[in-house]
């Protein structure tokens, strides 16, 4: 039995999940799988095995949703789509043999790469990018380099896995490779500059001939095989010949989640990591090696200003006041003690009450931190309240996202909306209006804010399967949000400038972060 309905998958930093959407764009069903990243050989990774076995558990909790919602078992979709965490390196032999551990964006290692490549491309290359991974790995000599014959990122690998192809949504492959505008492509005078640099360093291998094949929102990405059927659903209830979209990145799946693929739109993801993104009319003035180009899945500029730390530190400490809430006898769930704490921050004094944090769990190369130390840091004076507290871990999370920020202010580029979305936003009212003191913007965040990437990789499939000749911004704005409930919120004058406040003593305070890393 099959029915109208589309499959988005988002492997995130901190949770697989999976959303199952009608052809009105509303969720049916949903699922999800918690996992982490772990520290090996000094490198953040996730195992392979991690992979399949975290896709497995989130298809099958939304497939058990699924049939409660649709009354029988989910024996197939209309379409697959699949996203993940953008960057990174997943290198691959001549025999499809993973040649080392997957080193995830995380890692802040390949400054020397990232540094080279930036002066000799003219382009901004960060060190997450798979680029940089690659050529920091010929500067360093590894014995695996002369192997490798596939790069990908981690949404391209399950992809390829789900349907034997080797490709990767554009959106997704601007995070390997700077893309020509123009083409909608790998920028091909930038690979001439490359294969020169390896083959100056000894490499035989053809650059171009280890990268996938670009692919636009709507193009076809080939079917779910057997082998692949059998890989995410080990029942054997789903069956395979189902069409795939392109595999995107979070970024890609945040723009369409917030509408925001439209010349001078922006959006904000908040997760694990937090970024902002900005749909460009004009290139920019300058070259800043703080903010990264990329496009949108349809592949459109966006200038991305992408901070390793989000809301993760946020999450550690609503985890410890649900220790002490358990400790006392109270039963909360995880919903109840983020509203607690965060409408708490709403009674707190607009600039943090005189505290500073860094939600610094990994290096931040905005600020120049190759490693990072979560801190509060507070004078003899403050206020040390719950209210203060947790107003300025929520600014914290915005602060190095504002200090970038700045550049694109400074690049007189232009925005009528910027959408956020992500977990941080589902207590409502409270990370949107600090979001928008932060900015000094006008902040929207809809009804699919929490949904989040792996609803906007299901929409991203709708569109593959049946777009109807529209483009991706008509398709957005006639078909998905047409009739979206939209809340806006704009910038309180006292928020603005309690942020302000809280801003400076941030930046000036990065020398005690910077000591922290050293010493601790």
């Amino acid at each position: 039995m099959t029915d109208d309905v589309f499959l988005g998958i988002e492997l995130g930093s901190t949770r697989v999940k999976a959303v199952l959407i009608d052809s009105s764009m509303r969720v049916v069903a949903d699922g999800s799988h918690t996992w982490e990243n772990q520290l090996v050989d000094g490198y953040w990774t996730y195992s392979l095995d991690a992979v399949w076995s975290a896709l497995r558990e989130a298809y099958a909790d939304v497939a058990a949703h699924a049939q409660e919602a649709l009354g029988h078992p989910l024996t197939t979709v209309a379409g697959i789509g699949v996203s993940a965490m953008m960057h990174g390196y997943l290198a691959f032999d001549e025999n499809d043999e993973l040649l080392t551990p997957f080193r995830t964006w995380r890692n802040t290692s390949t400054g020397q790469a990232s540094d080279e490549l930036t002066k000799a491309l003219g382009f901004a290359i960060p060190q997450r990018w798979s680029l940089a991974h690659l050529y920091q790995a010929v500067l360093d000599e590894e014995p695996h380099v002369p192997r490798v014959r596939t790069l990908t990122t981690l949404a391209g690998y399950v992809h390829w896995r789900l349907t034997g192809r080797k490709v990767l949504g554009v959106g997704d492959a601007s995070g390997m490779f700077p893309i020509d505008s123009s083409t909608r492509d790998f920028d091909a005078a930038k690979l001439d500059v490359l294969a020169g640099l390896l083959a100056d360093h000894g490499v035989a291998w053809d650059v171009r001939s280890i990268l996938p094949t670009v692919l636009k929102a709507g193009d076809d990405a080939g079917t779910l095989t057997a082998d692949g059927a059998a890989a995410l659903d080990p029942s054997g209830r789903l069956a395979a010949g189902v069409p795939l979209a392109p595999p995107e990145g979070d970024a890609g799946t945040g723009m369409v989640a917030t509408n925001a693929v439209a010349p001078r739109t922006g959006n904000i993801s908040a997760g694990t990591s937090i970024f902002a993104m900005v749909v460009l009319e004009h290139s920019l003035a300058h070259l800043h090696p703080e903010i990264d180009m990329v496009t949108t899945p349809a592949g459109d500029a966006v200038a991305m200003v992408h901070c390793n730390n989000g809301a993760s530190e946020l999450d550690a400490w609503a985890k410890a006041f649900a220790d002490f809430a358990s400790r006392i006898g109270a039963t909360v769930s995880s919903t109840q003690v983020f509203a607690a704490l965060f409408n708490a921050a709403l009674e707190g004094p607009s600039d943090g009450g005189g505290l500073v944090a860094y939600n610094y769990l990994a290096g931040e190369p905005i600020t120049g931190l190759e490693e990072g130390r979560p801190l509060i840091v507070r004078t003899p004076d403050s206020e040390l309240t719950l209210s203060s507290v947790m107003r300025t871990l929520i600014m914290s999370a915005f602060g190095t996202l504002a200090l970038g920020m700045r550049t694109l202010a400074e690049e007189s580029v232009a925005v009528d909306s910027m959408f956020a979305h992500g977990g941080i936003f589902a207590t409502k009212g409270v990370a949107q209006r600090l979001l928008a003191a932060a900015l000094d913007t006008r902040v929207s965040v809809g009804q699919t804010a929490s949904e989040g990437g792996a609803w906007g990789m299901a929409v991203l499939t709708a569109y593959a399967v049946d777009s109807g000749g529209a483009s991706l911004t008509d398709y957005l704005a006639g078909r998905v949000f047409a009739d979206a409930a939209i809340t806006t919120v704009e910038p309180d004058p006292a928020d603005v400038a309690g942020f302000s406040q809280f801003l400076a003593r941030y930046e000036a305070g990065l020398a005690i972060e910077r000591a922290a890393v050293a010493t601790v």
